[in-house]
């Protein structure tokens, strides 16, 4: 079983660099990680035994197996309540007229295992345009600052790269930053997209599936209709019609157990509370994103609150002359750079934008001078 998963662990390594943050990581890794799992569970039928198997009178039992798989089994859906063994043989599993009893076909368990997997790639695109538009310039920057013990000449230097790197390139940064808040939007109108594209995919039963589940759960026994069973009914009809010695077109009603349908309907619970959980932490993420932008006090607090070490007057200093971008990358690097060090590169920087614009206040004076003259 282990073995199964082993393509899996190349996502659970860490990043020695951070450029993004924990909503984000959730998408990416922790959604990724969880549905190509599901999914390699689900084609490992070795470990769960076949995927179906149906029992007909007359036909070989692997014609039928394959017939059913590939055409799809149907459940009756006005019998799903009552007893089984009683009023049907199980849940949905009973005779019916054809043109006046409603059938519903199931299709969809040949294709859980790539949906799954097509879903993993859709929760890695924005992933993979914000590693792309990043371009690892927080890589770059962080310069092996982020360990406690750096070589106190090379840590200098680094630091003095950092710091010029910075005041030259002040209020150039807006636009990196930016592409960012976009792969965040589109982390949120994915996860509300495939939401939708799951609702579809089962026939509109899982936006209230995992609700269902719930209420099903809080149920007397007597009133109690699984929705379980009937998102992922574990005993099926399947129809065979074959030619008869005279030519005459027979018809044979077979019953199809479903045992992969037992994996399936776990998995979609799961998926529906994580989903659900990961789509208000996106939302709330993406709102407390668009208050950063708007709201510059709220970018003081949060540099303050990253650089707890940094005098309260250098940060504010810092945060007054930055724009939304280079208030980012300062951020950024504070999540990556060690606290120490940290605080010096916020002493340095503080004292440089002060010289620079000292500097520039002394040219415009010198220039209307000569102006004047």
């Amino acid at each position: 079983m282990f073995d199964v998963f082993g393509s899996v662990k190349g996502l659970l390594k860490l990043d020695s660099v951070c450029i993004d943050n924990n909503v984000f990581r959730m998408h990416y890794k922790g959604t990724v990680i969880i549905l190509i799992a599901f999914s390699l569970l689900v084609t490992s039928r070795q470990y769960i035994g076949d995927p179906i198997d149906c029992i007909v009178d007359e036909i070989p039992l692997n014609v039928m197996d394959t017939y059913c798989w590939i055409y799809s089994t149907f459940t009756i859906p006005n019998r799903l309540t009552g007893v089984a063994g009683k009023d049907m043989v199980q849940p949905g599993v009973a005779s019916h007229v054809d043109g006046e009893d409603e059938v519903k076909y199931h299709k969809y368990y040949q294709w859980v295992c790539f949906v799954l997997f097509f879903q993993a790639i859709l929760f890695y695109i924005p992933r993979y345009l914000w590693k792309t538009w990043e371009g690892g310039r927080i890589k770059m920057l962080v310069m092996d600052l982020n360990t406690p013990i750096v070589n106190f000449d090379c840590k200098e230097d680094r630091k003095k790269i950092l710091v010029d790197y910075f005041a030259e390139n002040i209020n150039r940064h807006n636009f990196y930053a930016y592409r960012f808040f976009i792969c965040e939007f589109l982390n949120l109108a994915n996860v509300f997209g495939q939401i939708f594209f799951m609702d579809f995919f089962l026939d509109g039963e899982f936006t209230t599936y995992g609700s269902d589940v719930v209420r099903f759960t809080e149920m007397e026994p007597e009133e109690r209709r699984d929705p379980m069973a009937r998102v992922f009914p574990k005993v099926t009809k399947c129809t065979f019609h074959k030619y008869g010695p005279s030519g005459s077109v027979q018809k044979f009603d077979g019953l199809c157990v479903l045992p992969l349908n037992i994996v399936n309907e776990k998995i979609y619970v799961f998926l529906w509370f994580w989903f659900i959980g990961l789509t208000v932490l996106t939302a709330l993420s993406v709102a407390f994103r668009i208050a950063v932008i708007f709201v510059p006090k709220i970018r003081l607090y949060l540099l303050r609150a990253r650089s707890k070490l940094s005098a309260h007057q250098d940060v504010e200093n810092i945060s007054k002359k930055c724009q939304i971008g280079d208030w980012f990358v300062l951020y950024q690097l504070g999540k990556n750079i060690d606290p120490l060090i940290y605080k010096e590169v916020i002493s340095d920087l503080a004292l440089k934008l002060d010289e620079s614009l000292l500097d520039e206040r002394h040219k415009r004076g010198f220039e209307m001078s000569n102006f004047e003259i």
